[in-house]
This record gives C-alpha cells, structure tokens and sequence, in this order.
C-alpha cells in the first residue's frame, strides 16, 4: 500500500511539471509529509524538481537541503534551475559543494554552469571547465559545445566562440542562433548574414528564436531585402504570425530601414501586444520625426491598461525631442515619479538634456544635470555639448568638454564638437589648443560614411575616399543630378512665392 501511494504521489508530483501547477505541488508535499514519504528519494527529487520548475526556488532549496541522499539528478536541478532564473552566483556556489562532495559533471551539468559563468563574465572559471570538458570528450554532446559557444560570445571572445562552432560536428538550430546572435550583436553583421545562409544551406530550418536575431542583423546593416524575404517566411508558415517577439523583430527592422508604413502596418495586424511592441512603434515614430503621433500612441497605451517602464520613457521623451516638442517632454519628464512609481534615470535625464539643448534652453539643462542625484554620465554630458554646439555656447560647451574629457578621453567627437564652439566664434587659440590636444593624443576624425546596398552587395562611401572601383562614373553621375535638383529647388520656391 505504501509503495502504491508513494508511486501514486510521484506521478501526480511530474504531472505538475509541464502544467506550472504549483497549488497542486504543494498538495501533494503535504500529502508527502502526513503519510510518512518525505525520506523516499525520488519523491524529494520530483519535489526538487517541481519547485524549481514553477520558480520557487526557495521551496525547492529547502527540499535540496533536507536531502540526505542527494544523487546526480537532484544537483543537476538545482544548478540548472539557478541558472535558468539568472541566480548566477548561486548555481555557481551549489556547483563548488557538488565538487567538494566528489561528484564528476556529466552533459547535463555542464551548460549552466557556463551560462552561469558567462552571466556574471567570469572568463577563468569558464575557461578551466572549458579544458575539463576537452579532456573528458564532452565537446562532441551538441548542447555542451553551444553553451561553451554562448559563455564565450557572452564574454565577448567571438574568435573562441566561432573555433568552438566550426569544431562542432553536428550543429541543431540551437547553435547556430548562439552564432548568428553573437555575431550580429558583435556588430559583424555580413557574417551574421552569412552564417544565417549557410544555415539555411546546410538544411537546418530556422525557427522562432532565428527570425529575431536575423532580423535585427537586417535593421543594423540596413539591408531592406533580405528583411522583407525574412518577412515573407514569416507570413508564409502561419506559427510565426502569432510570436509578438517575431512581430517586435520586425517593427523594429523597418523601422532602422526607414520604412515606417510597413512598420505601422506590422503593428496594427500583430494579434497580441505587449509592452516592447507599444515602445517600439513609439520610437519608431519618434526616429520618423512623428512626435505627435508618438505621443497619441503612448496615451492609447496608457488607455489599454499598459504601464509604460524606463525602456518606453526614454522612447517618448526622445520622439519629443526629435519633434521639437519641449513642453511635452518636460511634462512627462517632471511626472515620472508621481505617474509612473519610479525615478528618472540616467537615459531620461539625457534625453531631456537633448530636448532642451536642442531649442537654445541650455541654462535649464545645466541645472537640470547639476541637480541630478546620481553621478552624470557621457551620454547626459554629450547631450549638453551638442546643444551647445548647436547653439554656440562656449561657457557650457566648455563645462560639458572638460568633463566628457575625463570619462572618455579617446573620444575624438568631444574634442571635435568643442572646436567647431571655438570655430564659430573666431576663436582661434581655443581651435589650436583642442587639435593640439588631439594630436597628443594620437586622435583622428573619424570619416563620415554613408552605404547602399545593390544586388545583396553593400557599398560604402567615405568622405574624401576615391577607392570605390565606379567612383568616376558616380562622379559624373552626381555632377549630372545636382544642377537638375538645383533648379527644381528654385521652381519649388518660386511657387511657393
């Protein structure tokens, strides 16, 4: 009788699992403890494992503690379950006592502990399981070789990340969105590309987690085509329509491509919304220079039952300041904390800087970042430089120089935006001190650069760079279009008139 009731108790315990029934779960712990079966091991270790699965984790440590006969299993849950809920340190800790009691890590223990390892960048710990694992012959275990993959791309080491692809045997699609999504956020965005064909390719489909990460690699490199024939994927297998992370992916890539029509038209046919989809239609008006239209959308938010956070303040605040709209933005500035629960932060304070050095209202903004109760970043003090550029003055501009100098004193375009104050008004010695410096320092202007993509080929044009093999040819071309441009210019104004 007893072994049947505590069998009977097990199923229900996994039965809980897939369902998150946690009411039940802990029902069924009662049960556990009133019929005398809390030292049946497998009992624990379904215990441990709903708890951890559910998420309360304090629960679930509880179970793990009383344990006497801890096997393989139990550790592995525990570890993992830290790790999957970003409690790095704490998988870590439970790993080092698994250690200490003599246990050895099999292919289940191994990737959260380098997903714990790259979560909290410590590069020596990862690197030493790392050769563990290449003693031991786990490397071949395709989970194990992505998440070695993912700890060194989250520790910014692509080039280790990129030998541990190419040596990987088999690779599922885990692997090479670990790939494609470190690539693209290491900013090698053609390669990202690339590997997202060879995928393809080598036959492996991409699934929810591919069309993200391409996508975003598409809006940064501006290539509009692949990012329609992305799209078109997408409205082709009808589980993809219903992903509002796919849907986000792609409002935010039209966005980047400058094609706010389709961006629009992308949000109005999304059947759910959350709130990443509400911000990323508000910026996208807000990089279209369409404040007003931000601002509609962010009541009609609010109206739906959608507390904004830091991520859509900072979204609204800067399509006010892209607008010209400085009354709004200080509104919604100053009601942050009463409205919205929080303080401003960093970000916000920066974005109401722009907004008011973008109009000429820098004495405010200087008191506004002398008031700040945390330390101003770069990003408050550039905000204030280029309004002061933008608007000429030189006794702020100066302040803003002087402490965007020490934070980050390799950054050419602080130096350069101080001489173009000086430059404005004729001061000459300010001009000669500032390059001066900037020869000291080894410093260069960074070339302006503008791309277009023709035929899937990118072509990039620097300022003063004559190596494009049709430069000639784009050369006459241009001398061609300016003059009719010109003159269309003048009929327009004279219309006008």
């Amino acid at each position: 009788m007893g072994l049947k009731t505590a069998g009977s108790l097990s199923c229900i315990l996994r039965n809980c699992v897939p369902h998150l029934a946690i009411s039940h779960a802990k029902q069924t712990h009662a049960q556990i403890l009133v019929h005398g079966f809390i030292s049946n091991v497998t009992l624990q270790t379904d215990l441990l494992l709903a708890y951890s699965k559910c998420g309360v984790l304090q629960d679930a440590r509880q179970v793990f503690d009383k344990m006497v006969d801890r096997n393989m299993h139990s550790w592995n849950i525990l570890i993992a379950s830290y790790a999957h809920n970003c409690m790095f340190y704490d998988a870590l800790g439970v790993f080092d006592s698994f250690l200490k009691m003599g246990f050895r890590p099999d292919h289940f223990t191994l990737p959260p502990v380098f997903k714990a390892s790259g979560g909290i960048g410590d590069s020596y710990l990862g690197k030493m399981v790392h050769s563990w694992v290449i003693r031991v012959g786990f490397e071949a275990y395709v989970v194990v070789g992505g998440s070695i993959m993912d700890f060194y791309a989250k520790c910014g080491n692509l080039g280790d990340a990129w030998r541990c692809f190419v040596n990987l045997s088999m690779k599922d699609s885990i692997v090479w969105n670990v790939m494609i999504g470190a690539l693209g956020k290491g900013c090698f965005l053609r390669h990202a590309l690339e590997c997202f064909r060879d995928m393809l390719n080598e036959g492996v489909k991409m699934d929810s987690r591919t069309v993200p990460s391409i996508l975003s690699v598409c809006g940064r490199e501006g290539n509009l085509m692949k990012g329609k024939e992305i799209h078109a994927q997408v409205v082709k297998h009808h589980i993809f329509g219903c992903d509002v992370a796919i849907g986000n992916s792609l409002i935010d890539m039209y966005t980047k491509c400058g094609c706010l029509h389709d961006s629009e038209k992308v949000f109005r046919t999304m059947n759910e919304l959350n709130l990443v989809t509400w911000t990323s239609m508000i910026s996208s008006y807000g990089v279209h220079g369409k404040g007003e239209e931000a601002l509609a959308l962010f009541k009609k938010m609010k109206y739906c039952g959608f507390q904004p956070n830091c991520v859509t303040i900072t979204a609204i605040l800067a399509s006010c300041s892209h607008s010209g709209l400085i009354d709004q933005g200080r509104k919604i500035f100053y009601s942050i904390n009463l409205d919205y629960g929080f303080d401003p932060s960093v970000e916000h304070y920066a974005c109401m800087v722009d907004v008011l050095g973008r109009f000429g209202d820098l004495e405010e903004a200087f008191e506004l970042i002398k008031n700040m109760k945390s330390a101003p970043t770069a990003s408050v003090w550039g905000a204030l430089l280029a309004g002061c550029l933008m608007h000429k003055n030189v006794e702020i501009g100066e302040t803003a120089a002087h402490f965007l100098f020490e934070s980050e004193p390799r950054n050419s375009s602080n130096y350069i935006a101080l001489c173009g104050i000086y430059y404005s008004h004729g001061m000459w010695d300010g001009v000669s001190r500032t390059r001066a410096k900037m020869r000291e320092l080894g410093m260069v202007k960074t070339p302006g650069c503008s791309w277009i993509t023709v035929a899937g080929r990118v072509h990039k044009f620097y300022q003063s760079d004559f190596s494009h093999p049709e430069t000639e040819m784009i050369h006459e071309m241009l001398h061609g279009i300016c003059p009719r441009v010109g003159d269309r210019e003048m009929t327009t104004k004279s219309c006008q008139a």
